[in-house]
């Protein structure tokens, strides 16, 4: 009933938005004396502030048309490399003509898979993670499907399938690649490397690198870790989930809607978010036009969301939040235990943030426990100085302090052997 009663409100809400629409130009246009007073200046800022506080977001655009290798720019391509009904893996090709004039012919980058989080944002959200990934790596990244996009006839999809998924995707970039795991992702990739390592997978990743995930939420409990724990199971199955309204492909599924997880992370810093929307407002009453496309930028990113199979949230809640399976030693994949001690081979390294309200410090460094056969020469830690959660995968620091660590990192146990048996094979695909 909730989601028919929002989507209800869009729809009330569209025909205002269209007038403030109309405002803002009336306002805004050379030809209006009023555009250069300051009544007109706060007439079309107030009407551009309703818009997009009422605007519906769709699916944002990868927008990384190119990216800088030895100080010359390489043309960036976004294609599906791999594709399921849950699922896209998005390969951004750089021009392989101008990487052998830069690099030489025989020039061998490692390949990067990202796994994007499932918590509510489009894998868009990794956007400044890929761009700064670009010149150092072949980058890919698992783009997820809104919920509410697949018909119901296309089944469930629940954890189990989630780390299938993934298992799949590392083994379609092939032997010696290496992954990174943001946020949520955290606790099924290393399941999902785990398994390979047992099974002595011949595509078990080079390195593997976890950034702010919740392996283990017991340690230093955040605000969300605490609400998950003092809630019931049977709370989240009554309160969180809804149905898929007529006419979206999904209609009658059952998710975790994307407008109730953003309601919560704008609960957290509600004050913040109001300050950015007052500052927006100044800034176009000022004419900032920088620092108001910023907030553009970032809103529109930030209010774009997707909803989520009600059978892997609840999963997740259930198995990674309040139950802890992971780091007890009982988490099970379609009902076979799950031994993060058999990675032998896969170097480790983990990415926290000092001010990381969402998975606090402690909660990504359990994987150096949970990986007890690894030698210490194949373990990495770092704590970034000074960054909250989004912090730890995008932004200034992350950019200089941390992506400079990963990229030494996956070069110092990357092999070379392997890389070039792949570069070989996929020349002789493509042609």
């Amino acid at each position: 009933m909730l989601y028919t009663m929002v989507e209800m409100q869009r729809a009330a809400a569209a025909p205002m938005r269209m007038l403030a629409r109309a405002n803002r130009m009336f306002f805004e246009h050379d030809l209006n004396a009023l555009s250069r007073t300051e009544f007109g200046k706060s007439m079309a800022a107030s009407a551009a502030l309703f818009e997009s506080m009422t605007r519906v977001y769709g699916k944002p655009v990868w927008g990384l048309e190119s990216t800088e290798i030895a100080g010359e720019e390489i043309a960036v391509t976004p294609e599906i490399a791999w594709s399921d009904t849950w699922c896209d893996l998005i390969h951004f090709r750089r021009d392989p003509a101008r990487l052998s004039e830069l690099l030489g012919e025989d020039y061998h980058q490692p390949r990067l898979l990202i796994v994007a989080p499932l918590s509510g944002h489009y894998a868009t959200l990794l956007r400044g993670t890929v761009e700064a990934f670009l010149p150092h790596f072949e980058v890919f990244i698992t783009d997820w499907t809104d919920a509410r996009m697949v018909p119901l006839i296309q089944g469930r999809f629940d954890l189990d399938d989630y780390i299938t998924y993934i298992r799949t995707m590392i083994s379609e970039v092939g032997p010696g690649a290496n992954v990174l795991a943001v946020c949520q992702p955290g606790p099924p990739t290393l399941a999902a490397i785990s398994m390979m390592a047992e099974d002595k997978d011949p595509n078990c990743p080079s390195a593997m690198i976890f950034m702010g995930s919740p392996i283990d939420c017991r340690k230093s409990p955040t605000v969300p870790n605490q609400l998950a724990e003092e809630r019931p199971f049977k709370w989240f199955e009554d309160n969180m989930i809804y149905t898929v309204p007529f006419p979206y492909p999904g209609a009658l599924r059952r998710v975790y809607p994307g407008f109730v997880q953003l309601s919560s992370f704008m609960n957290m810093n509600w004050e913040r978010h109001v300050d950015a929307h007052y500052s927006f407002f100044e800034h176009l009453v000022g004419d900032d036009g920088d620092s108001a496309q910023k907030h553009r930028e970032f809103y529109d990113e930030y209010l774009s969301v997707l909803d989520l199979s009600a059978e892997f949230y609840l999963d997740t809640i259930k198995r990674v939040f309040q139950e802890h399976h992971l780091p007890l030693g009982k988490f099970y994949h379609h009902g076979r235990l799950v031994k993060p001690s058999e990675v032998r081979t896969t170097a480790l390294m983990t990415v926290e943030g000092e001010n990381d309200d969402i998975s606090g410090i402690g909660q990504t460094q359990a994987a150096h426990e949970l990986c007890s056969s690894l030698p210490e020469s194949m373990r990495t830690d770092y704590i970034q100085p000074g960054v909250g959660h989004y912090g730890v995968f995008n932004g200034s620091r992350f950019c200089n302090e941390i992506v400079p660590r990963v990229v030494e990192f996956i070069h110092r146990f990357h092999d070379k052997t392997v890389e070039r048996n792949w570069q070989q094979a996929f020349e002789i695909a493509a042609e």
